[in-house]
């Protein structure tokens, strides 16, 4: 929670740092080129505008972004049906996924093979950041199933420690970011399948 509330603050002096430089550069402009105080503010005004404008088109496109992904949905799962979503969305990037059992996982909640590589996969749908456990607990399945990799897959984020640890015992960690790339390049490849398979039914029909 620490961390999200940190990536939030930095946000917001991003945001008070591009209007502040969108009114001291056009005001200070103004009263350069004028050496008037009026034409000054109007000019940092304008600019103010302006980078309030931008902001919320970004705001928005980055919603659109979110809704587009599905994201949301998964924030709504339980761990079994995130489980099973990670699946599908593996077995679009070409591996063949397999969900361990609910009880007895030894760690894995997904093993993931494609050509000569095997991955354990542990799911965390969390609210909050993910912890040093889930770090641990797939380092030792990894050696349980003889895979070659271990991940981490979350919604949310990862502690400081979770991060190191993973670091010094190589285990990938993805995170919210990623995993909403990895939903818009899912849906992409599948509008992409049904377009072409739309196009190929429409030759074949003349």
């Amino acid at each position: 929670m620490a961390r999200r509330q940190s990536k939030a603050k930095q946000q917001e002096e991003f945001v008070k740092g591009i209007v502040g430089i969108a009114a001291i550069v056009p005001g200070g402009a103004g009263w350069y080129l004028s050496g008037s105080m009026q034409v000054a503010l109007i000019a940092a005004g304008v600019g103010i505008g302006i980078a309030i404008f931008l902001l919320i088109r970004v705001t928005l496109a980055r919603s659109a972004r979110l809704k587009r992904s599905g994201i949301g949905e998964i924030d709504q799962m339980d761990g079994i049906q995130f489980e099973q979503y990670l699946g599908h969305l593996f077995r679009s990037q070409g591996y063949k996924a397999e969900v361990t059992q609910a009880k007895g996982d030894y760690g894995a909640d997904l093993i993931l093979t494609k050509n000569d590589r095997r991955i354990v996969v542990q799911a965390k749908r969390y609210k909050k950041n993910v912890g040093l456990k889930a770090v641990q607990e797939v380092q030792s399945a990894k050696a349980h199933y003889r895979a070659n990799e271990a991940w981490v897959v979350t919604n949310s984020y990862y502690t400081e420690q979770a991060k190191k640890l993973a670091s010094s015992n190589k285990v990938t960690l993805v995170t919210r970011d990623e995993l909403i790339q990895m939903l818009l390049d899912m849906k992409a490849r599948s509008e992409g399948t049904a377009t072409r398979g739309k196009d190929n039914k429409a030759k074949s029909s003349a």
